[in-house]
């Protein structure tokens, strides 16, 4: 059953200022257009690209989205991936009834809990227990219904100390808790987060995983941005992946993710890294495989080159590179000048540093980022901390492993992601 449609939607913003909805804010842009002072109600203008709609207006017109067109069934588990300003956030709104498209179409079957933002859901001046009964009273719920469930949220957000306290004086890593645990205990059909694990501590974070994985197996439909792929890997059938505001791709999970490395595959760095002295610069790093080919998905235990290019403002000695992949459970190994004493003396001028990885002992399906660390001639004084700069995949066929259980895939994906032989002896 097919619970979320959306048919050619498109949204667009106009650039520059705009209407407030407040008196207050509406007569302080007027007044300092009269006085020709910056408006302090204008928002940033984005770079100019495809999306823009040229005009002789000075404020054009930005098309956030842009004829996209996705079929949701129920119990679907989606994932939204990404580059910054691709669209993700819009979409949800879109989806949460937040905002309404431009043009196209969007029907919906079933209610809907969302968390977009820290900042939205709640009314600052209620207090949490209050806000609860307001989230529930606007999906439908009866007080009786609330009150089942009213334990069970405080407990999961473990906040019992504060619930009657006004949300306006929770903390950013509070107030989330609150929110994910109204989104995810109350009874909707379809639930939407945004980015929810980027704030809160790590415990938090994996409870909130389990979570999300326990209200997936309800039948219950997510719909989920992340920028951490693993938690994409993990949770999602299905990822859903946008560019500059179209829809690149809809389908299978790994699919999906593995393209969207691929299409990253020669872009690790954005900009320039500089070291802290500001005399190194790096200017590239690639991932390589043993035919020397630049690649983000790596074959099961097969060899990774880091390949790293710099340019050095002035001959800079003996330094300490490190270049270490770490996975969802932290770091995994690493391959240091630490450790076997082999440094550089680098000199004025560009150069290109390998550090090759042989038969990763990785898991597939999990997705892997790689660190860069820079310490100076005397080995104390860092250059460079411990800085991503990109991240790989592994994929491979788990039966060569011996791993034949039923649920094999699934534990693979979520398990510790070091593969190792190892045998199971009973006696009884």
């Amino acid at each position: 059953m097919i619970v979320i449609k959306a048919e050619s939607i498109s949204k667009k913003y106009r650039l520059g200022t705009f209407g407030t909805g407040s008196f207050q804010k509406d007569f302080q842009s007027w007044w300092a257009k009269v006085r020709k002072k910056d408006d302090p109600n204008e928002v940033i203008r984005e770079d100019h690209d495809y999306r823009i709609e040229d005009s002789e207006d000075k404020n054009p017109l930005f098309w956030a989205l842009k004829d996209i067109n996705l079929e949701i069934n129920a119990g679907d588990r989606i994932g939204i991936i990404g580059r910054n300003g691709a669209g993700k956030s819009t979409l949800l709104k879109l989806f949460s009834r937040v905002t309404a498209p431009t043009t196209g179409i969007i029907k919906v079957r079933g209610r809907i809990a969302s968390l977009l933002e820290v900042g939205t859901g709640f009314h600052p001046e209620l207090s949490g227990r209050e806000n609860i009964y307001l989230n529930g009273a606007i999906l439908g719920m009866s007080k009786k219904e609330i009150r089942s469930k009213m334990e069970e949220i405080i407990d999961f957000a473990e906040i019992e100390q504060f619930i009657d306290t006004p949300v306006k004086r929770y903390s950013s890593g509070m107030y989330v808790r609150l929110a994910f645990s109204v989104a995810a205990h109350l009874q909707s059909e379809i639930l939407i987060l945004d980015e929810v694990l980027a704030v809160g501590d790590t415990k938090f974070q994996k409870k909130c995983m389990q979570k999300i994985s326990e209200v997936g197996g309800q039948g219950r439909t997510i719909l989920f941005v992340s920028h951490n792929l693993n938690s994409i890997l993990a949770l999602c059938n299905k990822v859903a992946h946008l560019r500059t505001g179209r829809l690149v791709e809809f389908g299978d999970t790994q699919k999906v993710v593995n393209n969207y490395l691929d299409s990253l595959a020669d872009s690790q760095i954005q900009s320039k890294i500089r070291s802290l002295d500001g005399n190194l610069i790096i200017k590239r790093v690639r991932f390589l495989d043993k035919n020397d080919r630049v690649k983000n998905i790596f074959s099961m235990l097969s060899d990774l080159c880091v390949e790293i290019t710099y340019e050095a403002l002035k001959d800079m000695g003996t330094i300490t590179f490190t270049v270490g992949v770490t996975g969802i459970s932290g770091a995994l190994f690493m391959g240091s000048m630490l450790y076997d004493g082999r440094r550089p003396n680098i000199k004025k001028g560009t150069g290109v540093l390998r550090c090759t990885f042989k038969e990763m002992p990785l898991m597939p399906g999990q997705m892997y980022s790689v660190f860069l660390a820079v310490r100076g001639v005397d080995y104390e004084a860092p250059l460079l901390g411990a800085l991503d700069v990109g991240s790989f995949t592994v994929e491979g066929d788990l039966k060569k492993l011996k791993y034949n259980g039923p649920l094999a895939r699934q534990t693979a994906k979520v398990s510790g992601p070091i593969i190792i032989n190892y045998k199971w002896e009973h006696t009884s």
